[in-house]
């Protein structure tokens, strides 16, 4: 596994690189869970929102595993 990403001449950390992604995506997806309801079941909203970020890292530092490798 590759550690840094070259990024035109700068090497920039991969953790770094999915943050942003996670981020990206988390940012989409909230809209979406705010106009299906789900956040009427949650207990702690903040807590459920750094749950999930948690889990989208996770999943995408494993699809990009093989890109990275």
């Amino acid at each position: 596994m590759r550690y840094e990403v070259d990024l035109f001449g700068i090497l920039v950390p991969a953790l770094l690189l999915w943050l942003v992604i996670t981020y990206v995506i988390g940012a989409l997806l909230r809209p979406l869970l705010e106009r299906s309801g789900l956040y009427r079941f949650v207990w702690h909203r903040a807590l459920f929102d750094l749950a999930l970020f948690v889990c989208l890292l996770g999943g995408v530092v494993y699809l990009s595993s093989g890109l990275l490798s």
